[in-house]
């Protein structure tokens, strides 16, 4: 492998946490983040839903049909717009299928909105829409509305996107992060931290022999795979929206984004009061990623992802939700990674190859922000 390292390119964004400004950790997977989300946004909406924390809110249709909505937003500000293995617009859209998938939705339409910097050159701009419209054509979901607007110069950096998505969730299916049980057994579709790696060796003009290159994806196939090999939705609806069927064996499914795996298992062992247990030697991490981590000493379990996600399973389902998921494309390198325990409620322990175990915090500040 050969690397080369740019020290000046380097920055810390270490939180000030002055209590009085806004530090570029409140708007990542920090812990920062987290207070800022649970301590003032929420209580200010004061809404069930809302405070629920999930990636999307389910929401009964107005329809009347049986199925109910998923509704999500999110904002992309990825800087550069294009590295190794996608760019902003292709993140734009599978970020937004990811988070409706992750409750089991079925995306049906998405809306895209652009803020674009006054300069920027039209071939970008036309590249960007581009990969916008070839997601979103992969993946067979529809882009029905959208906004543009332009600032001056030095308002925003070349062009930030918000998509917002909307999928049918069926009756009777309840996922969430609050659903983990003692026995549970927690699998990951494949290698972890690609995407955050290929982003900061492209940003800090590292270059190793294999490229690394993000694993940005779809995911809402894998997820229909996973749900049927859980045999679900289960064939009688629920009677109240968002309460689990007895015996739903698929509990929750999160993609690690920003803060990683270790985000991810640390907000359901809080929203479930359980504890988990992963295995080092289990963890999926590929080749050329590990080895840019170890020189750069960044453990890959707090990097980010676009196209994994963690799936809970009940113990009887486990072995045939981890067939069906590397049977599929974007699930080949499945493994199971832990399970779900009753001691230590809220915390995330990783079981060391040589035996101790540690435990899995949130970091305090942003690892590497602009990364999606």
């Amino acid at each position: 492998m050969s690397w080369q390292i740019k020290p000046e390119n380097f920055g810390c964004p270490l939180p000030a946490a002055d209590g009085a400004t806004v530090q570029l950790a409140h708007g990542g997977g920090s812990r920062l983040a987290a207070e800022l989300i649970e301590q003032t946004l929420v209580p200010a909406f004061a809404d069930p839903v809302l405070s629920r924390l999930e990636d999307q809110a389910v929401l009964e249709s107005p329809l009347g049909a049986g199925e109910r909505l998923a509704f999500t937003t999110d904002s992309f500000v990825v800087d550069p717009l294009f590295f190794p293995g996608g760019s902003i617009g292709e993140l734009a859209i599978n970020g937004t299928i990811n988070d409706l998938a992750m409750g089991g939705a079925r995306p049906l339409y998405l809306s895209v909105a652009l803020i674009v910097e006054e300069g920027l050159e039209l071939a970008i701009l036309r590249r960007v829409i581009a990969d916008l419209g070839a997601a979103a054509k992969a993946a067979g979901v529809r882009v029905v509305t959208g906004d543009t607007k332009v600032v001056g110069r030095g308002s925003c950096d070349k062009i930030f996107i918000n998509t917002s998505g909307i999928g049918a969730v069926p009756a009777g299916l309840a996922l969430s992060a609050a659903n983990l049980q003692p026995g549970d057994k927690i699998i990951i579709s494949g290698t972890m931290a690609d995407h955050g790696m290929a982003i900061m060796s492209c940003r800090q003009g590292l270059s190793f022999a294999e490229p690394l290159t993000s694993d940005t994806a779809a995911l809402h196939q894998l997820t229909a795979a996973i749900m049927a090999a859980a045999g679900m939705p289960p064939a009688a609806p629920a009677q109240k929206a968002n309460e689990p069927e007895a015996g739903q064996a698929l509990r929750a499914m999160r993609d690690p984004t920003r803060g990683g795996v270790a985000a991810v298992l640390t907000e359901m062992a809080r929203a479930s009061r359980v504890g988990v247990v992963i295995a080092e030697e289990t963890l999926p991490v590929a080749g050329p990623v590990r080895g840019a981590c170890e020189i750069l000493g960044i453990d890959p379990l707090f990097v980010a992802n676009e196209g994994k996600l963690l799936a809970v399973v009940a113990p009887e389902s486990a072995g045939a939700v981890l067939q069906a998921m590397r049977e599929h494309p974007l699930g080949r390198q499945a493994a199971i990674i832990g399970e779900v325990v009753a001691e230590n409620p809220g915390l995330v322990a990783l079981r060391t190859a040589l035996g101790p175990h540690r435990i899995i915090d949130l970091p305090s500040g942003e690892l590497l922000p602009r990364i999606c």
